[in-house]
């Protein structure tokens, strides 16, 4: 017995992965992805039933790499190897996706950046306040979390942010900060907040290119919305 299913999750596995090289990521179901991967920390068990039991408890693959490690280890079955490479996995796509920003020539608001800010930023808990500085010709200098704190309550003071700027030699900088509510739609702190780092930044001779609040899914980009003047 311990034989066949052996020989069932060998077969089951080269199946799985035949499928992904052939026909990538979406010829796969979230389950099957999340099989794949545990695969690599479980070699020698059937791994569906913990793969199946992550979407109940967290809705989706985003859900799953967004959770915190002491979450994911709440589902049976799910252990510390399993939660780190999770957690290996989103930091490594958040990485490649800040190169992939930063080997642009010129930046403003590309959808490299986006992406990067919507990995980087979305799914968290708790709010975070960030600054991609840029040099002369726009290309990205750093990108740096300058302020955390609970929900809606992180507090940013412009001094800190333009000292920065000032230190990296920064010629521009992007604002970027998460709502852990979902909604997009800037406070009038958030409005407030961009305006003062506006009026001191030019004073400096720095630009402030856009602010970027990223939701559940969505942006909103205060330069398209016309708030950036």
């Amino acid at each position: 017995m311990r034989t066949d299913q052996g020989h069932y999750n060998r077969g089951h596995r080269k199946r799985l992965r035949k499928k992904f090289t052939t026909a990538g990521i979406e010829a796969l179901h979230e389950y099957e992805a999340l099989e794949l991967l545990l695969t690599y920390v479980m070699p020698r068990q059937d791994v569906k039933p913990q793969a199946k039991a992550l979407l109940e408890r967290f809705g989706s693959l985003k859900g799953v790499l967004d959770a915190e490690s002491d979450d994911l280890q709440t589902v049976p079955g799910i252990g510390a190897r399993s939660a780190i490479l999770f957690k290996l996995l989103k930091e490594i796509a958040s990485l490649y996706l800040k190169q992939k920003a930063t080997e642009k020539r010129q930046v403003s608001c590309t959808t490299e950046l986006l992406d990067f800010c919507r990995t980087k930023l979305g799914g968290k808990k708790d709010e975070e306040f960030c600054v991609i500085y840029l040099d002369a010709q726009n290309r990205i200098i750093e990108f740096e979390t300058v302020q955390k704190g609970i929900v809606n309550q992180a507090v940013v003071y412009p001094r800190q942010v333009l000292e920065s700027a000032l230190r990296k030699k920064a010629s521009a900088i992007i604002l970027a900060h998460n709502h852990p509510s979902g909604h997009i739609r800037p406070s009038d702190a958030d409005i407030r907040l961009t305006k003062t780092i506006m009026e001191t930044a030019k004073v400096l001779d720095i630009l402030v290119h856009d602010h970027i609040i990223i939701g559940e899914n969505r942006f909103f980009s205060f330069r398209e919305e016309g708030l950036m003047t």
